[in-house]
């Protein structure tokens, strides 16, 4: 039996982020890493804030990003399925790097088999209960006619302005508790989620958002998974048929 190429899941490089002054060489990093899987990978789920901002207007690209576009260019030219998840930092993806690239862009959540295994994966910040004033600002950022006035405004004031944004919610943003499966909102979504659907039960639940390494079994045998960051872990999931682990890339010497 030919042996399965293994299927890849990042989360959370927020590249380009201006409160990072590592920023330009994670996205090397990241690069060193999509090159290190072009040959062997099956398919790539970037699973949200890839880009800690990005903003699409209809005939402008916004600047920044190059060598990154090129390595996941280089890796769907060579037959890889590439999803994109949009997270609360990119969310303003759009068509173009459908079109030009090739990557599929979903908005939500994505339920999927994989080797004869369900998945649900999500960025996350939508699952769970939240605050009001986050629900608040993802439907502004999600409604069309706000994103249409967005779109007029000069890219001179929004960019910055957004980079600004991201940079004091970042040094503003609380520690999250360490994860309790009796009482993790992922967790209990996890476990709705397979009350409402006996029929067709997930085995694996993969997330983003948290910036931190999770893999717990919940009591009906499926897993939740928390993919880290590259902030920090530098880490990936990995998933070759047989078994989903989460791994940290290192940089060759």
């Amino acid at each position: 039996m030919k042996p399965q190429k293994p299927i890849y899941f990042i989360s959370d490089l927020h590249l380009g982020s201006t409160y990072d002054p590592m920023s330009r060489q994670r996205e090397r990093f990241a690069v060193e890493f999509l090159d290190s899987i072009a040959d062997n990978a099956e398919a790539l789920y970037l699973v949200g804030d890839i880009l800690d901002y990005w903003f699409e207007y209809r005939t402008v690209v916004p600047r920044g990003y190059v060598r990154f576009f090129g390595a996941l260019a280089a890796l769907a030219d060579k037959g890889v399925k590439i999803t994109w998840l949009i997270g609360n930092h990119d969310i303003w993806l759009f068509d173009y790097l459908r079109d030009e690239i090739g990557i599929e862009i979903v908005d939500g959540l994505l339920e999927t088999e994989i080797y004869g295994k369900r998945f649900l994966i999500s960025h996350g910040d939508g699952v769970g209960k939240l605050p009001r004033g986050f629900r608040l600002i993802r439907s502004v950022f999600r409604n069309r006619i706000c994103q249409k006035l967005y779109a007029a405004i000069h890219p001179r004031w929004t960019i910055p302005f957004a980079h600004r944004w991201s940079s004091h919610s970042r040094s503003n943003e609380k520690a999250l508790p360490e994860f309790d499966i009796t009482t993790d909102p992922f967790a209990a979504f996890a476990g709705e989620w397979q009350s409402a659907h006996p029929q067709n039960p997930v085995d694996y639940f993969v997330f983003g958002h948290r910036h931190v390494m999770i893999d717990e079994k919940l009591s009906d045998g499926s897993k939740v998974i928390i993919l880290g960051d590259w902030l920090k872990y530098f880490s990936y999931g990995y998933y070759d048929g047989d078994r989903f682990s989460l791994r940290q890339f290192r940089q060759k010497k």
